[in-house]
């Protein structure tokens, strides 16, 4: 429940104290904040801004002021229920903020939901102190696809030096940032990418070729960029027909890391075809190493400490008004976008 009101001018006096002794009641008001909500599962359409009851801060919690939301490819299946999280009415989408604690600290937060938000309650040990070399935009855009991007490359994909690293959605947020972690670990880094803009973007950010991943034959695009070799490691998220081709391109050894099904399209492996190929495919969830506190401080810290350096570029694409976030996924789900996407709580 939100934190109440009495109208008046303290406890039972002056407008209050009248309206009760005369009326038998006094007005009580909720403090409001706007939010973005979904009141039935379903695409973009389904998003509304409203006002909610100020989240209260219980023992262990910090109440933060919102800067910025970030916005996910996983808060588009959120909010039709088919990801690999159940999800529950009425939903706050949202999994990561950056604002500002009541006592005037910068920090940052990931969120099971509710980050679609004005204010929002977080336990205090999950906060995450933002330095001052890092803006509101960077710390918001950092945390989910800078965790993913991390452990894709490295525990996941475990790239080597000399090896080739084949990056879906490149230009976007998690693509962007392990483009630069791949060529941070040594790899030779192919990027995939719809429109000649993200692809430019894509080369910019250090991949040493590109390819449009509209490609009618992938697989042989890809080949062709590598010199028409096979590929030791391609990060995976559309589904699809593009998982088969790309997995018919791994070289004896090679990993395949998925990461999402942004097309819906599920697809069956061959046993036979993995041992032929002595080929991996594995499947990466956040959600699991965010349950390994060893694993995510020093991972979180070195994040930070890289962006704050000027190491690594974080990608920030459009910033859209909160009261827009169904059109910030509509862009999104249309391959319109290019880096991470945020939200403006104050607009």
């Amino acid at each position: 429940m939100g934190a109440w009101r009495l109208r008046g001018r303290g406890p039972l006096t002056g407008q209050a104290s009248y309206a009760r002794s005369c009326f038998g009641w006094w007005r009580l008001w909720f403090a409001a904040v706007k939010a973005v909500q979904i009141e039935e599962f379903g695409g973009p359409e389904k998003l509304r801004l409203v006002d909610v009851d100020e989240p209260v801060a219980g023992d262990g919690m910090v109440l933060v002021d919102v800067a910025r939301s970030g916005i996910n490819f996983a808060d588009t299946h959120a909010t039709r229920n088919d990801y690999l999280a159940e999800q529950s009415l009425p939903l706050i989408p949202g999994a990561e903020i950056s604002g500002r604690t009541a006592d005037g600290r910068r920090v940052a937060a990931l969120l099971g939901s509710g980050g679609y938000a004005a204010k929002v309650a977080v336990p205090e040990a999950l906060l995450v102190p933002v330095p001052d070399e890092v803006d509101d935009d960077r710390a918001a855009a950092l945390l989910l696809q800078g965790l993913t991007a991390m452990a894709l490359v490295h525990r996941c994909a475990r790239i080597e030096p000399g090896e080739t690293l084949v990056v879906e959605a490149a230009a976007g947020g998690t693509g962007s940032l392990s483009v630069q972690l791949g060529k941070r670990a040594g790899a030779k880094v192919i990027g995939l990418a719809s429109s000649e803009e993200k692809r430019a973007r894509v080369e910019q950010l250090g991949a040493d070729a590109t390819v449009d991943s509209r490609a009618d034959d992938l697989g042989a695009a890809i080949r062709e960029a590598n010199g028409g070799k096979r590929v030791d490691a391609v990060l995976h998220m559309s589904g699809g027909d593009a998982f088969d081709q790309e997995l018919g391109i791994l070289a004896p050894l090679g990993r395949m890391v998925v990461f999402g099904i942004a097309s819906r399209e599920q697809r069956d492996i061959s046993t036979a075809a993995l041992l032929r190929g002595s080929k991996s495919v594995v499947g990466f969830w956040l959600a699991h190493l965010l349950m390994r506190r060893d694993l995510l401080a020093p991972m979180i810290g070195e994040l930070l400490a890289a962006v704050a350096s000027g190491d690594l570029e974080v990608s920030v694409g459009d910033v859209y008004p909160l009261s827009e976030a169904a059109r910030a996924h509509e862009d999104l789900i249309g391959r319109r976008t290019t880096g991470k996407l945020l939200l403006d709580p104050s607009r």
